[in-house]
């Protein structure tokens, strides 16, 4: 088991079991009203995205590294069109192209190769399709309090790094976004996004 599988099955079989469904605002947002069609979920934790699309009439993808999250979120949708992979991102990838690529909150406190899998999520986007990459652009109260200070880098480095073409990408949202969050004992919080949402049009 890599470092990587080890931090987040313990972190996932530590977590106290989910209770509403919780989707991704952000998210939602953004695909709310798009026609269903294929759906990738990267880092789908215990399924709330990838219950939430699924239940729209999305054909979803969902992957995770932890084992722990999986069984949770396959527990969560029984009789759903979820096809869940274990996949560490920074080794495989899952095949095909999809209408929806979204990676939430793919930050990661062990090593792990954001940029590269973040690039090859582009890849996977069909003509057409929507990237929608979001990511923490300040801490939340209810976290772990960092050792140093952390910097978010903006959506506009994301992107960057991410390696979109002008020329075969139009730009939905790129910037930061403020929203009001709930932490998990019901602590209400202003926090912030980082954005990169991208159609792939050739």
């Amino acid at each position: 088991m890599s470092e990587a599988e080890d931090f987040w099955e313990r972190r996932w079989r530590e977590m106290a079991p989910p209770r509403a469904l919780r989707p991704s605002p952000v998210m939602v947002s953004f695909v709310a009203e798009l026609e269903a069609g294929r759906a990738l979920d990267l880092g789908c934790a215990r399924g709330d995205d990838a219950i939430w699309l699924a239940t729209r009439g999305w054909r979803v993808t969902a992957v995770d590294i932890a084992t722990s999250a999986l069984v949770a979120a396959r527990a969560r949708s029984e009789g759903l069109a979820i096809d869940y992979q274990q996949h560490d991102l920074g080794e495989s990838f899952p095949e095909g192209e999809f209408d929806l690529v979204s990676a939430q909150y793919l930050q990661s406190p062990v090593a792990f190769p954001r940029a590269r899998v973040l690039q090859r999520a582009a890849r996977a986007v069909a003509r057409g399709g929507l990237l929608l990459v979001v990511e923490h652009a300040s801490h939340r109260p209810w976290g772990h309090k960092p050792e140093h200070d952390v910097v978010f880098p903006p959506a506009e480095e994301l992107a960057v790094e991410i390696g979109v073409e002008p020329a075969e990408w139009c730009t939905v949202f790129l910037g930061r976004r403020e929203r009001e969050a709930k932490g998990p004992n019901g602590e209400i919080a202003l926090v912030a996004d980082n954005i990169v949402a991208f159609r792939r049009t050739i």
